[in-house]
């Protein structure tokens, strides 16, 4: 607080409550990573509450959301005073910041693993019957998908007039293809575990097209959603049919 231009400590219960309600905005509105945690937070809560937990569970969600956020607070004041005490580009000052950085992931891997091991046993069950209305694997319908997804990118490519097949374009091709392939997988598969893996795989695929310059993050996205679309049509068409 200010005092004739000077700072105090705030002696009122009530002065220190919104002192430590602005820090918490202060991280909200500059740090990217900040907002990030918050929006998983408050999905990883409306999940567990719309999921029916158990009290126990809930509460050790609620404990790892905190610890994340708490570490990401701490993170940034470290940054903070390692700015204001080293202005200039330092080694010590660097790796100051690294530390901070890593005990704040250190806290997110640990809530993952927590969050995975609660959420799964009521996520997982629902993700298999949603896939099981979809369809069911088929050689048939992992041909035609493919083709129809690579017919569609070459099309959709000569309309815009933009990029070569390999590079460039109204959308990423290879994002399309890889989470055509990762939906393939999924229904083949049924396993929730599977599944995951053959995403992330896709997520490294559509990265490495953004790092590599050859697309933008929302040609990526369009790639992605079309080739994940057009997969999960062809198998409900072929169910249905």
């Amino acid at each position: 607080m200010l005092s004739n231009g000077y700072f105090v400590k705030p002696t009122r219960y009530i002065d220190s409550i919104n002192c430590a309600i602005e820090g918490i905005i202060y991280a909200a509105k500059a740090e990217k990573h900040m907002r990030n945690h918050l929006i998983v937070a408050l999905l990883v809560l409306l999940s567990a509450m719309l999921l029916k937990v158990s009290a126990l569970e809930f509460t050790l969600l609620a404990i790892s959301v905190s610890f994340v956020l708490f570490a990401e607070m701490i993170n940034t004041s470290i940054e903070l005073l390692v700015d204001l005490l080293s202005p200039e580009y330092n080694t010590l000052a660097r790796l100051a910041k690294d530390v901070a950085a890593g005990a704040v992931l250190l806290a997110s891997i640990g809530a993952a693993v927590m969050g995975y091991l609660i959420l799964s046993g009521y996520i997982f069950p629902i993700y298999k019957m949603t896939l099981g209305f979809m369809g069911t694997s088929s050689e048939i319908g992992t041909v035609v998908s493919l083709l129809i997804v690579v017919i569609v990118i070459v099309i959709l490519k000569a309309i815009a007039g933009k990029g070569t097949p390999l590079r460039g374009g109204i959308l990423s091709g290879h994002s399309a293809i890889a989470f055509s392939i990762a939906t393939i997988i999924s229904m083949h598969t049924k396993d929730p575990v599977s599944s995951i893996l053959t995403l992330v795989m896709a997520l490294l695929v559509s990265s490495s097209r953004i790092d590599l310059r050859f697309h933008t993050f929302r040609e990526v996205v369009l790639g992605g959603i079309l080739g994940g679309t057009i997969t999960l049509g062809v198998f409900y068409l072929l169910e249905r049919l």
